[in-house]
């Protein structure tokens, strides 16, 4: 077999692949998102994405691994969100408080009550939770921090515990709109008290 067609038919295994994984995510993470974790089976998730029983197993050890990618990409996604969100103010401080309303807004979505509010702590464990967070929301809170400090919008202090306080509280207050009996009510007083959380901060 030539060389080009060995790199035409390796890449086209690689397409079939990369069809399959996307196919497996998208399937995977509506049924997490419609069901719960723990009431979706492999097999649901198969039949779903439209694939043969056990073709799981040939891109993912299990389904806690595939729920560990879905989560991953509803993180990275949501980071997104955010991100697009502080971009629209060119002040820092006012762009971190809009990234911190975007999250809390983005509570409100089933997808992110279930995947990432319920289901992820449960399912993955903090430790994993964190490492995960560490790289996506914490590491946007922190460089909000900081960049909010380098312009003066907040009084100088280590930045680290600041970021950590700002960030267990944005969860929790995540945690509480997605089981509240009525999240938009819930959305509206949780914004109301962290926009006077960030006010103090910022009179100091």
């Amino acid at each position: 077999m030539s060389r080009t067609r060995q790199t035409s038919t390796r890449r086209s295994q690689e397409e079939r692949s990369g069809e399959t994984t996307r196919a497996l995510l998208a399937a995977a993470a509506r049924l997490f998102e419609q069901q719960g974790y723990a009431a979706t089976s492999i097999e649901d998730i198969n039949r779903a994405a439209g694939l043969t029983r056990g073709a799981i197993y040939h891109h993912y050890a299990g389904k806690a691994q595939l729920f560990r990618a879905v989560f991953e990409a509803g993180e990275a996604e949501l980071t997104a969100a955010i991100a697009a969100a502080a971009q629209q103010k060119k002040d820092p401080w006012k762009a971190f408080q809009a990234g911190c309303e975007a999250f809390l807004q983005a509570c409100l979505d089933p997808a992110v009550q279930q995947i990432i509010l319920k289901d992820g702590p449960a399912v993955l464990g903090w430790e994993v939770i964190r490492e995960i967070e560490a790289r996506y929301s914490m590491a946007m809170i922190r460089r909000g921090v900081e960049n909010s400090m380098r312009a003066g919008k907040l009084a100088r202090r280590p930045a680290e515990p600041l970021a950590h306080l700002l960030h267990g509280a944005l969860a929790e207050c995540g945690r509480a709109i997605s089981r509240a009996p009525d999240p938009q009510a819930s959305f509206r007083e949780v914004r109301a008290e962290f926009n006077r959380l960030l006010q103090a901060l910022a009179a100091e």
